[in-house]
């Protein structure tokens, strides 16, 4: 057996949550390896609404295991609320899910560190969600960090205690307007601490192959998306992960050659999030229209999304990056009524025509270059099968398919889980 992979191709926000949620049924175990609550997955079924930060998206389907990886940092109280909400629809998680012993918490200070950083930068702040993964990771890394095994030790409380009074230091030296009342703070997280102690710990890489010993069948669910990588992203407007196939690697200790297909996802059209460079965002009726009827506001910040044209110049560096098998197509029904559709399918860039994604894509560096469609009117929101679909709709989509070359297996045409055509 193999771990299959699903993962964002641009700047997050793509649906994961939902194709998650509609593939689980072919898996046991559906496991996160990477990123926090800064993610927003969003799923839809039953006419309600369900947003996770941490837990993966499988966690509301029977008989399946969930496993929250190595390679993601932990929020203790979000977590803590996060079981709040399915506690409220009677969801066993005590029986489904599992945390890695080696995943990093997020203490407190982390979040503070966190907004002193970005009012420290003023206009050059980077657009964080504030939620301490870019502070949490930076401890990882440090070789300072407290891991949810840490909890099962006798000195855990000495070894918070000395990284808190690090990062108050820290936090003094930024020199900014930060009001916060620490003990408070605190008082929640010890509480979320206990809640997070009555679950599963699991030496998670080693779960994982054994599970594939006894050919368990496991998808690894991404968070953000592939533009948003530390290394291959639009740095440094990016997340403090690898959000692309070689993070689910180190984020869950599975071996390369143990990975088996790439689902990649994508929205028919673009959006982004906080600071960054956009090269196909609209300033026009077109953007607000995409951002309106898409309804493209952030899961977890409450930020409106910037909308924008297709970038296939993009898409394709993120399909070439992560080695994606099979493509999914998001929100297609959020493009009918447009009149005239627009694929950017190259960059001047600098004076030069390219088709690759080049180290800046600043706007003063670059310019996008188009290819136009006919639109439809059709509502798609209805339509159970392929065949339903509109000429030019399947016009749009086989044009991308020849381009990045990997089929489109699915069309997503509205929130629902219900609302997902297999091509």
């Amino acid at each position: 057996m193999a771990v299959d992979l699903l993962l964002g191709l641009q700047w997050g926000d793509e649906g994961k949550g939902k194709i998650v949620d509609v593939l689980t049924s072919n898996y046991n175990i559906i496991a996160r390896f990477q990123g926090g609550p800064n993610a927003g997955h969003t799923l839809v079924f039953n006419d309600m609404k369900h947003v996770l930060h941490t837990i993966p998206s499988g966690i509301f389907h029977d008989d399946v295991i969930n496993l929250v990886g190595n390679g993601v940092v932990i929020d203790p109280v979000i977590f803590k609320n996060e079981l709040g909400k399915l506690d409220d629809q009677n969801i066993d998680y005590k029986k489904s899910l599992r945390i890695s012993r080696k995943a990093h918490l997020i203490l407190p200070t982390h979040r503070l560190l966190d907004a002193a950083s970005e009012i420290a930068k003023g206009k050059a702040k980077i657009g964080s969600t504030l939620k301490g993964i870019g502070p949490t990771y930076m401890d990882k890394t440090g070789r300072n960090g407290i891991r949810v095994g840490d909890l099962e030790l006798d000195n855990w409380k000495k070894k918070y205690r000395a990284l808190a009074n690090k990062h108050e230091r820290m936090i003094a030296f930024y020199n900014v307007d930060l009001q916060y009342k620490l003990e408070e703070l605190e008082t929640e997280f010890f509480k979320a601490i206990e809640t997070l102690k009555a679950l599963i710990f699991i030496d998670s890489e080693e779960y994982i192959h054994q599970a594939l010993k006894k050919e368990k069948s496991i998808l690894a669910e991404g968070a953000q998306g592939s533009l948003l990588d530390i290394d291959f992203g639009t740095y440094p407007f990016v997340t403090s992960s690898n959000t692309t196939a070689a993070g689910a690697c180190t984020g869950l200790g599975v071996a390369p050659n143990k990975i088996g297909d790439v689902f990649g996802i994508f929205k028919a059209y673009t959006t982004r999030v906080g600071s960054g460079p956009f090269p196909t965002e609209l300033f026009d009726e077109d953007g607000e229209t995409m951002g309106r009827v898409g309804q493209e506001f952030g899961a977890t910040t409450g930020r409106s999304r910037r909308c924008g044209w297709l970038d296939l110049v993009a898409l394709r560096y993120a399909c070439q990056i992560n080695g994606v098998t099979q493509l999914m197509m998001m929100k297609g029904d959020v493009l009918s009524g447009f009149k005239t559709l627009k694929v950017c399918t190259a960059y001047n860039y600098k004076g030069e025509i390219i088709t690759h994604l080049p180290y800046n894509i600043e706007e003063k560096n670059v310019t996008p270059i188009y290819t136009e469609f006919n639109g439809w009117n059709e509502d798609l929101t209805k339509m159970e099968d392929a065949s339903q679909l509109p000429k030019e709709l399947n016009e749009y989509i086989a044009f991308l398919e020849q381009d990045l070359d990997i089929p489109i297996k699915i069309v997503s045409v509205g929130p629902d889980r219900k609302q997902t055509i297999f091509r």
